[in-house]
């Protein structure tokens, strides 16, 4: 081959234009890379072309490419390792374009690199990956290892071959006919070289996956089973929707995988894969119909040629017959030319059998060959059933070697009775599957000798129609040896008629000849045909060897499946004897738990006595000291009492539904036995806060609290004697109990301090009510901030506008400062709310800390009147009613209650917290602004005195001495009302706070906490919790 006519097909089939490459092209390189035995030719074309700068021209390029691996010389691979990373450069930067061809050629490109890699790393798979099985074992060097790794790759090699799949068909419009356009036509060209690779891919995949779960367990198996999953069901979509295309109907037969994937997990299931075969039509006629057609071109060319010379020598019609003796001397027709005119009537009957035994002679062989074709496809599909028959032979010893296994396994298991009966069911059930598979082979067995007998029907036949074709030659050859005796009498009657009739005869022998040599032809063919006949039947005896041996092997199965029965039935012998003496050990087993359940019994029953005992010991030491003289100087809080008469009444409840437990079931001792303890130290607990709350409250509460306390106590011993009773202990009941404590708890919340008149569940609704108050009322402090600077450029002028300016842009600066400190202060109170609240609900959360609660709230509530008492100040002061001196303190007053605000929102924050710093930073903020404001209000009020300042040019001396006079006394008044007013501050500031101290409830935690030391002693386990509650 030329290598300027390959060059010129590269260059043709790798062009420019959206249409599809023309496959005589493609096919002329793959010849060249043939003939050349390497890809030099190919890549030095493809380097001069501009494959980064046309996406088309770069899609056939791959396309091509894609064919010469496939199809081409060995050595194509070899030539182009060498620009890999070319092609993965071209890939990255194609991969830029997310439209037209762009993501098309970088996923065909990364294909191509992967194809390339797959086969260097397995050199002995082809180009094309047609392989057979014993080839595919060799691969992997009948190693597990090698085989995992083979299959990894095989998956990631079909993923590429998928994702390239699916990317063409998502940049098609699929509500259009595209397979007819030269641009679709263009996109889904290649897809044919990757269904033929998908298809070998999927059929080596799953023969692998069957070989290593013959070899792995199953569950390291997973991933690949997985993946192989959905993998399937990709290729089974994508099979289904290119077979509907109508691009692909003429040009490829795309098979279509099954409805389920294949079952790894029972090695049976080999047998049921189907290897998927694409098909690819030819192109040409059948070879076989060339034959039939030359047979018949030469029948009319001998017919034509044996015409026309009997044309020649007698004539084209009677009516210029050159025996016409009439024309020639006058004489009648006598004997002899009815002699002729007979003769001309045989040759003329003569000819047309000859015409019918070449039609008979060529349908006969037509036939004939149909025939031979139906034989082989019948021993092809004799052999596929003698294959299958072996296969399940195969798995049948294989069954046969699980039930030696299982056998040996259920002699080592015979002391598990329950083992034993499953294993022996497991047995039946694979009797009954050999069995019916024994069926199935038999039924096999009886198909095979049925096809068989039609085979030798088949066979009788064929000879039987050789048979009449040798009869009808010989016929024919008497019929011809006839005529030539009656040619021979007739020549001696007539001298001119019988050199005619010899000319006529020279040419029949010619024709005749031709005839012998059509049925040596045709006797040829029959003895092809008998030595086709002759291999069948050899074939046939084979198939009856196979199935005598198939036969033996049923025998040896049945004789090892009736061994089997015997060791069954000994085996479930064994088993009822081990089951008797399973059951005679079981009741003894039973008779001695019930003792034991009794024995139990009576000890639960004294440990309940017991601990009822203790428990009702510790009450009665409670009230007892609850009357000790040493007691009536320990005090406690509210709060304290509170909490331990809801601990109290909660396990109560517990303690309820445990005693209904026990009545239900006698031996739910276990969950009672921690009840009674804990209801016992705490119902002690609450009687000895609540006798401490008594000490510092008013007389009328401590006097009903103290009765409370000791009826509690009282009612408490009671129903403890009664569970310890069995004769009350059904009847038993703690109502009276949980109404003292409810009685305890609602003089508690009598007694509580006077900051906390607020229910603890509104504390959660009074915190976002104040903060929103907050927020709102800063909003409405800049409205009126920013209102006030509209009236005042309206207004003012000179310098007062300029002051008033300043004054109310630095006060807007302020209010948003706060704005953004109380939205941080929200953020913080969430957070601290979230990670303390636990399983609690946020009202909770607030109602357990109300002190900080309450301190949030009173720092939000002096937010906010501090942002509308600066507003109303700096109204007075742009109106001029009011002083500079005002503002400045309004805005040191609302940094204060910041200050306040953080440091309330600080107290439980983390110290991490990102929004603890945002926090920070916002009270940075607002002391700069307040900075702001107090810089601003002096330089505002400088400026102002600056213009009104005094003027002593026209004033004498006596003048300037009274003033000075009078200055003197001012500053004296102004000092000594100064001293006053800063004597009144302090005085208000204690008081306030005082006030604040006697809301929050300083002053009983003050009485707490001095009498810490003031309590005695209590033995350990029994007040140890009270104790606890004085500290509280």
């Amino acid at each position: 081959m030329e290598l300027g006519k390959v060059t010129v097909s590269i260059n043709k089939a790798i062009n420019a234009q959206e249409v599809a490459v023309k496959e005589k092209h493609a096919r002329t390189c793959i010849l060249g890379t043939h003939h050349e035995k390497g890809a030099q030719t190919f890549w030095s074309v493809v380097n001069r072309l501009p494959l980064s700068g046309n996406a088309v021209l770069c899609w056939k390029f791959c396309h091509v490419f894609h064919k010469l691996l496939r199809d081409g010389h060995s050595n194509v691979l070899k030539d182009s390792m060498r620009y890999k990373n070319e092609l993965s450069d071209m890939s990255r930067m194609w991969g830029h374009l997310s439209e037209g061809y762009g993501q098309l050629c970088s996923i065909y490109l990364k294909l191509l690199r992967t194809k390339m890699e797959f086969h260097t790393k397995n050199p002995r798979f082809p180009g094309n990956l047609q392989m057979s099985d014993r080839q595919l074992d060799e691969a992997g060097e009948n190693d597990v290892n090698n085989f995992f790794q083979l299959t990894v790759e095989m998956f990631d090699y079909l993923e590429c071959e998928l994702n390239l799949f699916q990317t063409v068909f998502s940049s098609l419009d699929m509500s259009r006919s595209v397979s007819v356009t030269a641009a679709g036509q263009c996109r889904l060209a290649p897809l044919i070289q990757v269904i033929l690779d998908c298809s070998h891919l999927y059929d080596y995949t799953v023969k692998l996956l069957f070989k290593l779960h013959s070899c792995l367990p199953a569950e390291t198996l997973q991933g690949h089973r997985d993946r192989f999953l959905e993998q399937f069901r990709k290729l089974k979509d994508l099979f289904y929707r290119s077979s509907n295309l109508q691009y692909f109907k003429r040009l490829i037969q795309i098979p279509q995988l099954p409805e389920s994937p294949p079952n790894f997990l029972r090695a049976s299931a080999l047998s049921e894969h189907i290897s998927p075969v694409v098909v690819i039509p030819a192109e040409a006629s059948s070879p076989d119909s060339e034959p039939i057609t030359d047979l018949v071109e030469m029948d009319a060319a001998s017919q034509s040629l044996f015409d026309n010379k009997f044309d020649d020598i007698f004539g084209s019609s009677f009516s210029c017959d050159p025996f016409n003796f009439d024309s020639q001397n006058g004489m009648s027709k006598d004997d002899k030319d009815r002699l002729i005119e007979k003769l001309y009537g045989e040759i003329t009957a003569l000819k047309e059998e000859l015409e019918n035994f070449k039609a008979e002679s060529a349908r006969g062989a037509v036939q004939l060959r149909g025939r031979v074709s139906e034989l082989e496809a019948e021993l092809a599909e004799q052999q596929h059933l003698k294959q299958q028959a072996q296969d399940e032979s195969e798995f049948l010893r294989a069954e046969l070697e699980e039930l030696k296994k299982q056998r040996e396994d259920t002699e080592k298991a015979q002391r598990s009775l329950t083992e034993i009966e499953r294993r022996a069911q497991a047995n039946e059930q694979r009797y009954s599957k050999l069995k019916e598979k024994y069926s199935e082979l038999v039924q096999n067995h009886a198909d095979l000798l049925r096809k068989n007998a039609e085979v030798t029907k088949q066979i009788t036949v064929a000879r039987q129609a050789q048979g009449d074709v040798e009869r009808e030659k010989k016929e024919l050859e008497d019929s011809f040896q006839r005529v030539s005796e009656q040619a021979q009498r007739k020549s001696q009657e007539q001298a001119e008629v019988l050199e005619t009739l010899k000319r006529e005869l020279a040419a029949s022998r010619q024709e005749l000849q031709v005839l012998q040599g059509t049925l040596e032809s045709s006797t040829q063919a029959g003895a092809e045909q008998n030595t086709q006949i002759a291999s069948l039947e050899q074939e046939r005896d084979r198939l009856s060897q196979a199935a005598e041996q198939h036969r033996d092997e049923m025998a040896a199965l049945q004789t090892e499946l009736r061994q089997l029965r015997d060791t069954l039935s000994r085996k479930q012998e064994s088993s009822r004897t081990e089951l008797e003496m399973l059951q005679a050990q079981l009741r003894d087993k039973e008779s001695t738990e019930w003792a034991l359940q009794q024995r139990l019994a009576k000890e639960q029953l004294s440990l309940l006595q017991g601990t009822m005992l203790e428990a009702k010991r510790m009450v009665q030491d409670a009230l007892a000291r609850m009357e000790d003289p040493a007691h009536i100087s320990c005090t406690g809080s509210a709060d304290c009492l509170l909490s331990q008469t809801l601990a109290a009444s909660e396990c109560t409840e517990r303690l309820r539904d445990a005693h209904s437990k026990y009545l239900s079931d006698g031996a739910a001792v276990g969950s009672l036995l921690p009840c009674l303890a804990l209801f016992a130290h705490l119902v002690s607990n609450t009687l000895l806060q609540g006798s401490a709350t008594s000490h510092v409250a008013p007389v009328e509460p401590a006097d009903r609290l103290l009765e409370l306390c000791k009826r509690c106590g009282s009612e408490a011993v009671s129903y403890l004697s009664a569970l310890q009773d069995p004769g009350t202990v059904a009847s038993a009941d703690c109502t009276l109990v949980t109404a003292c404590l409810g009685q305890i708890s609602a003089i508690g919340e009598e007694l509580h301090p006077r900051g906390l008149d607020v229910k603890q569940e509104e504390l959660g609704d009074l915190v976002d009510k104040e903060m929103a108050a907050t927020a709102t009322a800063i909003e409405t402090a800049s409205a009126r901030i920013e209102e006030m600077l509209s009236k005042a450029r309206a207004g003012d002028t000179g310098v007062k506008l300029e002051v008033n300016e300043r004054i109310l842009g630095s006060c807007t600066g302020l209010m948003q400062a706060i704005h953004v400190l109380v939205l941080a202060s929200k953020d913080l109170q969430r957070e601290i709310v979230e990670s303390g609240r636990g399983a609690a609900s946020p009202k909770e959360f607030y109602a357990k800390n109300s002190r900080w609660t309450e301190g949030l709230i009173s720092a939000s509530k002096a937010v906010g009147w501090g942002a509308t008492v600066m507003v109303d100040a700096a109204d007075l002061v742009v109106q001029g009613k009011g002083t500079f001196e005002e503002l400045m303190v309004c805005s040191r007053e609302i940094a204060a209650s910041t200050a306040q605000l953080v440091a309330a929102s600080k107290v439980k924050a983390d110290k991490d917290s990102a929004n603890l710093c945002k926090l920070q930073q916002a009270s940075r903020g607002v002391n700069q602004a307040t900075a702001s404001v107090v810089a601003s209000t002096k330089a505002g009020k400088s400026q102002v005195e600056e213009k009104d300042s005094m003027d002593f040019s026209s004033m004498t001396l006596t003048q300037i001495k009274r003033q000075e006079m009078d200055s003197q006394v001012r500053v004296l008044e102004l000092e000594n009302q100064l001293q006053k007013e800063r004597q009144k501050l302090g005085e208000l500031r204690k008081k306030h706070y005082e006030l604040a101290g006697e809301a929050e409830g300083w002053e009983e935690d003050g009485a707490a906490s001095s009498t810490r030391a003031e309590l005695p002693a209590t033995p350990r386990g029994q007040d140890e919790g009270a104790n606890h509650t004085c500290i509280y």
